[in-house]
């Protein structure tokens, strides 16, 4: 028994192994190797040479690039709790027995299914000033402020790329908590009412932290997809008007095709920064607040 249990120890060991290869395949060695070339003059075509964080002083003394970190970070904080506060409420919504809760469900998370880069252009037909269905219907119902050029401003731009990054995504927020809330023993909910908690204490100590597995995912890839994003903005607004909504995926993009490989990659590695920091920061208090618990 003793064989059989050190063999079974040492197998366990050894089947790890095939994952940590794929990790080091598809994340330390890209890794790795791009913050070799951040340090280097690339071009992806000459010979590169050694400038050391040049790339790095040279993203923060340009003034489109931290502009354009500037409108990745509202753009993110304008979405993100936004995803998850509707995604939240929707959710609640839809787990109250309820007449067409099935197609209600379906109609809110379809948007998500599709493309961000066509459902950017869906939306740039709707909004196109003086051509789009917007405008044409506040004509027709002799409604002046439906018939503005909301994507001539930078404010009104970035304002309509949050709401329409919302509503597409909303679904996928709305599914996990939904998830979350089907998994909750029905017996808690008869404690509460038992001890005399109203709807808001209920929701306050009984949904809300057993809902912190949920929680963390939407937080998570939310953050994620609202730093990173990129094919909303491309479809819409193609970081107009001027750069004034670029986000720094785009313009990464842009230095690459520019023939600035050294220096995109090191603009990649600070948006990797970018992104990692919020996301490490808040599973270190999701995890003291799940030890508390």
């Amino acid at each position: 028994m003793a064989l059989l249990r050190n063999f079974n120890n040492h197998l366990h060991k050894y089947m790890a192994i095939p994952a940590i290869v794929l990790f080091g395949f598809f994340f330390i060695y890209p890794l790795a190797r791009g913050i070799g070339i951040s340090l280097t003059d690339s071009n992806g075509i000459t010979t590169p040479n050694f400038v050391g964080l040049q790339n790095f002083i040279d993203f923060f003394k340009d003034d489109r690039a931290t502009h354009d970190m500037l409108t990745t970070l509202w753009f993110a904080i304008g979405s993100a709790p936004l995803l998850n506060l509707f995604g939240f409420l929707y959710a609640l919504l839809l787990d109250r027995k309820m007449v067409g809760k099935g197609l209600v469900r379906a109609i809110v998370y379809l948007p998500a299914v599709i493309s961000p880069l066509i459902m950017g252009y869906i939306w740039y037909f709707i909004l196109q000033p003086e051509r789009g269905f917007l405008y044409h219907l506040g004509q027709n119902l002799k409604l002046e402020f439906l018939q503005g050029n909301w994507l001539g401003s930078s404010t009104s731009s970035i304002v309509l790329l949050i709401i329409v990054n919302v509503w597409q995504f909303v679904g996928m927020t709305m599914i996990i908590y939904l998830a979350g809330l089907q998994s909750i023993p029905s017996e808690l909910y008869e404690a509460s009412r038992m001890d005399g908690a109203g709807v808001w204490k209920t929701l306050w100590n009984v949904t809300i932290p057993m809902l912190y597995p949920s929680i963390k995912i939407n937080v998570v890839t939310n953050i994620i997809g609202s730093l990173s994003v990129f094919d909303i903005i491309v479809a819409l607004t193609d970081g107009g008007p001027g750069y004034s909504t670029e986000s720094l995926s785009l313009y990464i993009m842009r230095m690459q095709y520019g023939s600035f490989t050294g220096y995109s990659t090191a603009v990649a590695l600070i948006l990797f920064l970018i992104i990692i920091i919020p996301v490490f920061l808040f599973l270190r208090l999701t995890r003291n607040k799940e030890v508390e618990m």
